[in-house]
This record gives structure tokens, sequence and C-alpha cells, in this order.
């Protein structure tokens, strides 16, 4: 069957099951096979000088490439609309090949907002033992001001982990263009399902595929997409010099996660606005945190670059750090873990886990207190969800 070339013209649901998908040549098989091998045949002599030369195409070692894992990043390259895509063995290999691969020292990069604890730690704490300068600014309003001659990138989540702050993609991207700096941005939470940056005018699009893209909590990487000038060094430095490849195992997993992307973000999202809605209402609650709440400051924006608003939130309980505790030792259905996307829902007490190695400071300027409890809603059914919320909240 010949699979159609006009994947501009296609919706999502049809792409994420056939965009950048070929049947085996060797078998037929549709889904991918999984190449389990470290080392490549090239043949002859003069066929491996070409080859690790650059000359010819073709696999060498697993670390370089791998037929399932470039089967993945194909796909990925087409729900991006990229050019191309590489992944990574994880989100953390993901941004720090991005960083790492695009600045050198004497550079500035500037990041707006809260971000996942990770990628933080590596922007405020590693970066500067190279020579390259991190630059945090709130908002927009602020970045403006904030370049100079020395930014080279603009790095930016939208929404933001794990308070949900949005920022305008098209603004960023404007800014960071006629100041001649790299935008990038971490798609994680909205997926390209519901927002694709490159569309946007973003230079580089990146996410923890072990979340949505995977979808299932049973594989660990990363993917990095956008214009080839920009992505072959993320390549050579994550694989060749970093020696951050995934494996094929873990691709096929997410190239398999991949075909019901859609669904599985379109079923949480309607969940978790109804949620939030009744969050909202709890006397327990101080302020919930989610792009779909007309009281979210960046509901306007979102609501412009979203299709939906997702399946994260984050709430403030007025009890604190006790009232965090009880609340989430009282759930039963929503597992209490890190990590979020998976099928199940999950929920975890930011300032203990994602974000305890990032300093007290920090964490209270981006709004992560001790009374705040992040949650990631699955495919459920949303009455079961709201029966234990309320369960949990009762004696609050």
């Amino acid at each position: 069957m010949k699979k159609p070339d006009n994947s501009s013209a296609l919706g999502m649901r049809t792409l994420a099951v056939h965009g950048g998908q070929r049947p085996d040549a060797q078998s037929g098989a549709i889904s991918t096979p999984i190449v389990a091998t470290s080392s490549f045949s090239y043949g002859d002599f003069d066929s491996g000088a070409r080859r690790f030369s650059g000359e010819d195409l073709g696999y060498m070692y697993s670390r370089f490439g791998n037929p399932t894992v470039t089967a993945f990043e194909e796909r990925m390259a087409v729900l991006e609309a990229a050019e191309t895509a590489v992944a990574c063995a994880s989100g953390m290999a993901a941004v720090s090949a991005t960083l790492f691969a695009l600045l050198k020292s004497g550079d500035e990069v500037i990041h707006i907002g809260a971000l996942y604890g990770g990628t933080e730690g590596v922007i405020r704490n590693l970066l500067p033992r190279y020579g390259i300068k991190p630059v945090f600014v709130a908002d927009l309003d602020t970045l403006k001001e904030a370049f100079t001659d020395k930014t080279k990138m603009v790095f930016v989540e939208t929404p933001a982990n794990p308070v949900m702050g949005i920022v305008s993609l098209q603004e960023v991207a404007r800014l960071s263009r006629e100041a001649g700096a790299v935008s990038v941005v971490d798609n994680t939470f909205a997926t390209p399902y519901l927002t694709r940056p490159l569309a946007l005018g973003i230079d580089v699009v990146l996410h923890s595929a072990t979340k949505y893209i995977s979808g299932h909590g049973d594989a660990t990487g990363g993917v990095v997409a956008g214009r080839r000038e920009l992505i072959d060094p993320i390549r050579t430095l994550c694989l060749k010099q970093f020696g951050g490849c995934l494996s094929p195992f873990e691709a096929a997993l997410m190239t398999r996660g991949l075909k019901t992307l859609p669904l599985r973000v379109e079923a949480c999202s309607i969940s978790a606005q109804k949620i939030a809605e009744y969050l909202e209402s709890h006397p327990a609650i101080a302020e919930v945190f989610y792009p779909g709440l007309k009281t979210h400051a960046g509901y306007e924006v979102a609501r412009q670059q979203m299709k939906l608003f997702g399946g994260i939130m984050a709430v403030e309980l007025k009890g604190g750090k006790e009232a965090a505790r009880h609340f989430l030792d009282n759930l039963t259905l929503v597992t209490q873990a890190v990590s979020l996307g998976d099928t199940d829902s999950l929920a975890c007490h930011p300032a203990t886990t994602t974000h305890s190695a990032v300093s007290e400071k920090i964490r209270l300027e981006s709004g992560i207190t001790d009374g705040l409890v992040r949650i990631s809603i699955g495919i459920e059914d949303t009455e079961d969800l709201l029966a234990d919320f309320k369960q949990a909240l009762a004696d609050l």
C-alpha cells in the first residue's frame, strides 16, 4: 500500500497512525521491527570507509543510529512538522544535548519562568562551569530588556512544570529572531497534538518522550526536532559524544505510543478541564493552576496556541505541606508518583520530589510552595477520578 505524501493535509489522528510509517522492506511488517544489534555489516573495506566519512549513508553502530530508532525519529518529525528529529536516551539527554550543542563559552541563554527541576539545574548550575551565562526572566515583558549581543538562545516550557505558566510562542519566536537567538521550547506538556511550536515560528522543539509520547509509563526517552542545520549538531553531540542514544526497544514502545497519542491526550484533557473546575471551587484549595480556567493568567494565550488545555494541573492547598501530605496519602485511584502523561493518573509534591534539588529561594520564586501538588490526569473515567479527589479532600 502506498502511503499518502501530503502529510500537511492530514489530521493529527491520521498522522499519528500513518505519518512516517512504512511497511518493513524485508518482511512487510506494519509495526516497525526491533533491530536488536549493536553493530552493522558494511560489506567491505571501502564501503566502511565511505560510511564512516559520511560519503555514503548506512548504519554502522547503534549508538550512531539504528533502524528502529530512525523510524521513531521520522514519525516525530512528521508530527512536529519538522525537517528532522533526533531521539535521545531521556528527556534530560535531549535538553542537555540541545544546550551544549547550540551554545559555547561566552554565550548567554535566557530562560523564561518556571522550568522542570532537572532543566533548571543544568541551566543554572552546569552551564556556568563552561562559561555559559544563564539569564532568568519572569515573563515576556522582561524578556525584551534581557537580550544582549551575547544572547544565543531563549529556552521556555509552556505549559511550564509544575505551575502551568503560559508564554506566547509566537512572541518568543519573534523576539528571539529579531535578536539573532535560537528559540527552544520544551513541548512535553502540550505534545504536538495540542501545540506545534515550529509552526508558530520556534526553531527547536524537544520532549521528554517518557511522558505523553510513550504514554504508558514503560519507556524512557527524549526527542528534539527542527531544521537540519540545528538538529545535526545536537545529534552528533548527544549520540556520538555524550553517548545518550535511545535503545531500539524503547524506540519501539514510543512508536507504539504515538499511534494513540491524540486519543489519550484528548481524553485526559477533557477530564482535566472538569476536574480543575471542581477543584477550583473546593474550600480546601487556595488556587488551581490550569490554563483551561478563565481565572488563569495565561488563559487567552493558551486558547490561541493550544487545541485543548492538556491533562496536567497543579493545586495549592490552604493547609500547606501537611494538607498536601493528607491529600496525597488519601488518594486511592490516583497513584502517588513522579512523571506524567501516563494512562494512569499520577500526583506528586514537587517541593519534595521533582524540584527537591532546586534551592528554596528559586522554588518559591517559581511558585513551588510546600502546599503545591501536581496532578497528571490519565484516561480513567472522569467521574471515578472526581470521586477520588472528593474523598481525599473530605477532611481538609
